[in-house]
């Protein structure tokens, strides 16, 4: 990202390596199953990864060629890459099938701050699921293990350097209307907008509008700090996710 002003904070994230796949629960909410990558989702995650309509929204910015290439990112989020993200498959409870794809990416992505991001098919967007992933996802998130970090962020998510509340960031097209909708009901502000050259696959010459989210961990249910050791450490407390 060009010309991205950041600052070092002392804040937390979860502790790393984050939990294996094999240890991972799904997380429930009233229509979805929120679960890890297996092998055999491949046939369902390639049909998303053929429509245009999500895949023009992500970072390959165009339909999978083939299922070679659909597997290849698979890979990205199953071990041993899962120790270093925490993604998922999304699946109706009612029948099992997938209908997206979503999680928290490594932090040194893009704003300095574990990243949010999601993809349904086309067959799902208007339903609300993208908002009830988002909402359930967020809510695990901070309950997981934390570690303290020093972090170099976006200037516009915290007050200043030193010391500062954990952050969750999203980042999305300014004509995608349906995902901001989300991110907003969810819980998320905008923090930013710019513009930069799309470098994306077919798209030479052209400007990428964008703008950056975020959600604070401050008043977040199951997330607070105890003492190990003396040394402040942030522990989930009983509290299920959404």
């Amino acid at each position: 990202m060009s010309g991205q002003q950041k600052v070092k904070v002392k804040t937390y994230l979860p502790a790393r390596p984050l939990p294996p796949n094999s240890e991972r629960k799904p997380i429930l909410t009233e229509r979805l199953v929120i679960r890890p990558y297996r092998e055999e989702d491949l046939d369902g995650i390639y049909i998303i990864h053929r429509q245009p309509e999500p895949m023009k929204y992500t970072m390959r910015g165009r339909i999978d060629d083939d299922k070679t290439v659909t597997r290849e990112n698979m890979a990205k989020y199953m071990p041993p890459n899962d120790l270093h993200t925490y993604s998922n498959v999304i699946c109706l409870a009612s029948t099992g099938e997938i209908i997206g794809t979503g999680g928290v990416s490594r932090p040194e992505q893009w704003f300095g701050w574990p990243e949010i991001g999601y993809l349904f098919k086309k067959e799902a967007w208007g339903r609300g699921y993208g908002t009830e992933f988002v909402k359930a996802m967020v809510s695990f998130w901070w309950t997981l293990p934390r570690a303290a970090v020093e972090l170099e962020v976006a200037v516009e998510t915290v007050d200043g350097p030193g010391e500062a509340p954990e952050m969750l960031a999203a980042m999305v097209e300014q004509s995608n209307i349906g995902s901001q909708r989300v991110l907003e009901k969810a819980g998320f502000r905008e923090f930013r907008r710019w513009s930069e050259p799309d470098n994306r696959e077919g798209r030479a010459g052209t400007i990428a509008d964008v703008m950056g989210y975020a959600i604070s961990s401050v008043g977040q249910k199951g997330y607070h700090v105890v003492a190990s050791g003396g040394v402040p450490v942030l522990e989930p407390t009983d509290n299920a996710p959404v």
